[in-house]
């Protein structure tokens, strides 16, 4: 058989065996490649490569290239003076700031009777006229006379049923159920303490002070604790910073304060009492001790860690301060302002439909890729099935 195909090959012209030279020395470079590819794949699904690759990347951030160390003398002497035009930049972009800030406590002025109103209709301090109570409804939601008439005579005979509810009741507490954002914070005990939670306010620092913002969340009188208003301040800066003037973007929350709850005995909710058996070495006797530990809830949001004078803080308390921070803003800048669209759910909608139009793309970007796998006469469906799940002893 080898001498056959020695014979072939003599018997081929010398141009056919340049051609199969070639074609064997392109197709050795596509396998090649593709051992690249199949390599780099494997490589970017490791997690402790790309772990790495982020680090070296991060280390890249900022750093300065190589062509400015190449540039003429003169050249860099006036990029420095660019780069000190840049700092009085951002130095003007605090004043903006600054202004925003007092444009925000103006009109948070204008906006406060609409909330005081808002708030006496939710705790049932004031009834709404039947003129401020109509609400036209969409187009698509429109009904004709009788299915109203139906729908009116439907509502009058389930009011007459049921006791008549005063305000609104558990608006607050709805509010926050229905954002992801703050439902995480609640625990079930945190809910009964939240239905007395009557109106939500912000209140901005005064003119000529540093500027900060104040969450005030007031309660009905109740048997968990005594205050009637609890609150939490947020401490802000919009200056550059002297050794980063270029990382300036605007203001910063920098510290929060929070307050004391006087909690009604037993009514602490931000504490548990666990018992632990306890064995002495020597005797062997048992006994039975009674810790108090501190316990998930929503009422931990008073509570801030404590920002040290230095600023230095380890990476749980970092952690919490910047969730803190987050839920801060969200409040002041979402909440307070359209409680009634996250109340309904009209607000979330909103929100939902962002993240639905990213997730749509990339459903498109996944089918995609099922497609080349399905044209690819090299996939094998085999590889990619999930090995079967280990079946451990119980």
């Amino acid at each position: 058989m080898a001498d056959i195909d020695n014979k072939d090959q003599a018997e081929m012209d010398p141009a056919d065996m340049e051609d199969v030279e070639e074609v064997e020395e392109e197709e050795t470079g596509e396998d090649e490649n593709s051992k690249a590819r199949q390599l780099t794949v494997q490589m970017m699904q490791n997690p402790q490569i790309l772990a790495a690759l982020q680090e070296r990347l991060d280390g890249l951030n900022g750093s300065p290239s190589g062509y400015m160390e190449s540039l003429p003398k003169v050249v860099k002497r006036r990029v420095n003076a660019l780069k000190n035009l840049q700092v009085k930049c951002a130095h003007i972009e605090a004043k903006f700031y600054e202004e925003v800030h007092e444009l925000e406590r103006k009109y948070a002025a204008l906006y406060q009777p609409l909330f005081d109103k808002r708030s006496d209709i939710v705790k049932a301090a004031y009834e709404p006229t039947d003129e401020e109570c109509e609400w036209k409804a969409d187009e698509e939601e429109e009904l004709t006379d009788e299915m109203k008439e139906k729908a009116k005579l439907e509502e009058e005979k389930k009011d007459e049923e049921k006791e008549d509810p005063k305000g609104i009741p558990e608006f607050w507490l709805t509010v926050f159920k229905n954002v992801d954002l703050l439902s995480d914070m609640l625990q079930e005990h945190d809910e009964p303490i939240l239905k007395h939670l009557q109106d939500i306010k912000v209140k901005f620092s005064d003119p000529g002070q540093p500027m900060s913002f104040t969450l005030e969340f007031h309660f009905e009188p109740n048997d968990f604790f005594t205050n009637t208003v609890l609150t939490k301040t947020y401490k802000m800066r919009s200056e550059p910073d002297e050794n980063d003037p270029f990382s300036f973007d605007g203001p910063e929350i920098m510290s929060c304060t929070g307050c004391t709850i006087e909690w009604t005995k037993g009514k602490n909710v931000t504490l548990k009492t666990i018992k632990k058996k306890q064995k002495h070495k020597g005797r062997g006797t048992v006994r039975t001790v009674t810790k108090t530990v501190p316990n998930d809830s929503f009422f931990n949001f008073f509570t801030p860690p404590e920002v040290p004078e230095n600023g230095e803080l380890d990476e749980d308390s970092e952690a919490i301060l910047a969730a803190d921070f987050e839920i801060g803003h969200f409040i002041r800048e979402r909440i307070v302002p359209r409680a009634v669209l996250y109340f309904t759910g009209e607000a979330i909608e909103d929100d939902d439909d962002d993240y639905d139009e990213e997730g749509e793309e990339a459903d498109d970007e996944e089918g995609e890729e099922e497609a080349d796998e399905e044209n690819d006469p090299d996939y094998d469906p085999k590889k990619d099935a999930a090995p079967p799940a280990e079946c451990k002893q119980q």
